[in-house]
């Protein structure tokens, strides 16, 4: 295995090549080597100048993950970092790839900086609920000016060489090859000998005496709810008002205070949890996969559009099936263009609707490689179109079914070839970055793996289960939330307080948005199946037998106005008064903590369900699917995550007083909540 650092000499010059494939991370091993090999370039009398680049793809892309979250071992990165800026000959970082977090706070320390033209630069801290702890908060308002330092780092941003460049984060933009250029630049820095130009003794300026504060308004509503980019802001005041010392110690204050913090706790669960969960334990990453040249969305309603949008990006050919004429015209007008010829020429390819075609031939269906169901509404009827598919198709073909609710067993058995056979349920219309694959019992490993490759190659995050999760914990939340309008609160209430949590939209707001129709056909389905409580709950039916579909409708739980934005309703309110009297349930006033608590522990529960019958494998596919799926707060870390920093014991302990306050057949704890409970363990903790 090569040295992790090496230093060669080049003249009167010293390069210094970092090698810790693949992101050249600054581990221990290689702080303690570089700084070892700086500290002998740094003595060495034939040494004038040093140049620090790095083998291989990139720069230096951060701290060593492994390490989060563990005591630091000297030398720390800080450490490492001002030994740089105390250098007492020209230290010059050569930049490509990505120069991040504390690849750039050590970039920040050298005395000149350039980078190869595809090079991109920044601050990724944020994302983890951190901030940057090597002296990167102190330096860059030095060295770009507090504004465009603060947007740096508060939003996470990357910019390419060129915009570092602009902005004097980079003194040039250099050709490849990286080092030879990097080479001829400290010459250059020799030959015109240019001063030791240390950023930490420029002086960092306000543009105006509020700046800060107006800043931290404009942010407010963006980063609601989020701790590191308000500590961003104080760190970066640190920097304008203190003495770059000083400042450092305060930087590292935020920064502990953020590592230590249960947001941050969150953030970095679920940065790691998005990298396991494409990662299935069972589904070997050798595992064979299809080609798809051509895919057949069979239908063109909205669902089956944004499917057929999200697929022309990864897959060749891909074509909109309408069973009527009517289908096709209406298929044009939505989607802008004049005529079915114009999708054909892939028109308007802006939205991601190049390769797109629509089309009433049914032929097509023998050639596709991939067959996706998107105009049926309920299991019979996918059941039946499946049946026809199979009938249809080559041998070979995936056959897809896209209900969120879909009894994948079910729907595969109606086929010759149930190993063809798969669910997916993309979140949002395709906007998600979340796409749940739904294996059948029969489902071949190879199927599973080319819709888990797909999936990635759109961009999203794919997480493979056994049947619906996302749906099927929403559907708890929501009756949750129905039996508490039933009790006494209104929609407003309730999502009110799931908006405080973290959310994006609270229950109602998201039932509205996604069409209260698929709820009610799913409650329709099961109804025989449901409790004697939720069966008298009628409040879906009553809602939906009076047109209210939910925002495409003009009205759901809210009344919408022409821009789309809720309006609470009153007919809403009457509505639940009377049904509450017919049901002789006494409604009250009920405290926020209450609506919160009862409505994630029956989503925590069903998720415990969804885990002790594996039709989820790991709580972190639960965690992401409801991050990226149902916008659960990321510094919370998913329902899962949050359940075990709550603690199970409380969780259950809470269900069960609730449960003798109310009427709550349902609200039993899950047996798997049971045993960790008494076990003082967790999801993530579990035998």
């Amino acid at each position: 295995m090569p040295p992790l650092v090496t230093l060669e000499k080049h003249g009167n010059l010293g390069v210094v090549a970092l090698n810790n494939p693949p992101v050249n991370a600054l581990s221990h091993e290689l702080r303690r080597t570089l700084c070892a090999l700086l500290a002998e370039a740094f003595a060495d009398a034939s040494i004038d100048a040093i140049v620090i680049w790095c083998e291989g793809r990139t720069f230096i892309a951060g701290a060593d993950i492994r390490e989060f979250g563990k005591a630091p071992l000297a030398p720390d990165v800080p450490e490492v970092v001002e030994l740089i800026d105390r250098a007492p000959k020209p230290v010059i970082a050569a930049l490509h790839g990505t120069a991040l977090g504390g690849g750039l706070e050590l970039a920040l320390a050298c005395h000149y900086r350039i980078a190869v033209a595809s090079a991109r630069l920044g601050f990724p801290e944020v994302t983890l609920g951190l901030l940057p702890g090597a002296g990167g908060t102190q330096r860059l308002p030095r060295l770009i000016g507090v504004s465009a330092a603060l947007d740096l780092i508060v939003n996470g941003t990357l910019v390419s060489a060129a915009k570092a460049h602009a902005l004097g984060l980079i003194d040039a933009v250099i050709e490849e090859p990286l080092k030879e250029h990097a080479q001829a630049f400290g010459a250059r820095v020799l030959l015109e000998r240019r001063p030791l130009r240390r950023v930490s003794e420029l002086v960092a300026q306000l543009d105006a005496p509020e700046q800060l504060e107006a800043y931290r308004s404009s942010i407010a509503q963006k980063h609601r709810g989020f701790l590191a980019p308000f500590h961003c802001i104080e760190a970066v005041r640190a920097a304008v008002e203190l003495p770059f010392e000083a400042g450092l110690q305060r930087e590292r204050e935020l920064f502990v205070e953020l590592m230590a913090s249960p947001e941050s706790k969150a953030q970095r669960h679920a940065f790691f949890a998005e990298r396991e969960v494409a990662k299935l334990p069972g589904l070997a990453a050798e595992t064979a996969t299809r080609a798809l040249r051509s895919v057949v969305v069979v239908g063109c309603g909205k669902r089956a559009r944004a499917l057929g949008a999200c697929f022309a990006g990864a897959v060749p050919a891909v074509t909109l099936l309408a069973g009527t004429q009517q289908e096709l015209d209406n298929t044009v007008a939505a989607l802008g263009v004049s005529s079915a010829a114009s999708v054909l020429d892939g028109a308007n390819a802006g939205e991601g609707r190049a390769g797109m075609t629509c089309t009433l031939d049914a032929r097509l269906l023998s050639e596709a490689d991939l067959i996706v169901e998107a105009s049926a509404g309920d299991v019979a009827a996918q059941r039946s179109a499946l049946a026809r598919f199979d009938a249809a198709s080559r041998p070979g073909a995936i056959l897809v079914s896209t209900l969120p609710y879909s009894d994948i067993d079910t729907i595969a058995s109606c086929t010759g070839r149930p190993a063809d056979v798969v669910g997916i349920h993309v979140y949002r219309g395709g906007a998600a970055r979340i796409v749940e694959i739904m294996r059948a019992r029969d489902t071949s490993p190879e199927v599973s793996a080319t819709l888990m490759q797909l999936v990635k190659s759109l961009g999203k995050v794919p997480a493979l289960v056994r049947g619906p999760v996302g749906s099927r914990m929403f559907t708890e939340y929501l009756r949750e939330a129905l039996f508490l309008l039933e009790e006494g609160a209104v929609p407003q209430q309730v999502d009110r307080v799931l908006h405080d949590f973290g959310f994006q939209l609270g229950p109602f707001a998201e039932s509205d948005r996604e069409g209260l129709d698929i709820e009610w056909n799913h409650r329709k389905a099961r109804f025989d199946s449901l409790d004697p409580r939720a069966r008298a709950c009628t409040l879906l039916e009553q809602i939906c037998e009076q047109g209210r579909f939910g925002l495409q409708a003009g009205a759901g739980f809210y009344r919408y106005d022409a821009d789309g934005n809720p309006i609470p309703d009153p007919d809403l309110e009457a509505l639940l008064v009377l049904h509450s009297k017919d049901r002789g349930v006494v409604r009250r006033t009920i405290p926020d903590h209450e609506i919160l608590e009862r409505c994630l522990f029956a989503l925590i529960n069903e998720g415990a369900r969804v885990l002790e019958e594996r039709v989820a494998a790991r709580p972190l596919d639960i965690d992401m699917i409801w991050i990226h799926g149902y916008a659960f707060p990321v510094y919370r870390g998913g329902p899962m995550f949050y359940a075990d920093q709550l603690g199970l014991a409380g969780v259950r302990d809470a269900m069960l007083e609730y449960a003798a306050q109310t009427r709550a057949e349902h609200r039993t704890p899950a047996p798997l909540v049971e045993r960790l409970a008494l076990g003082a363990k967790g999801f993530y903790a579990a035998p």
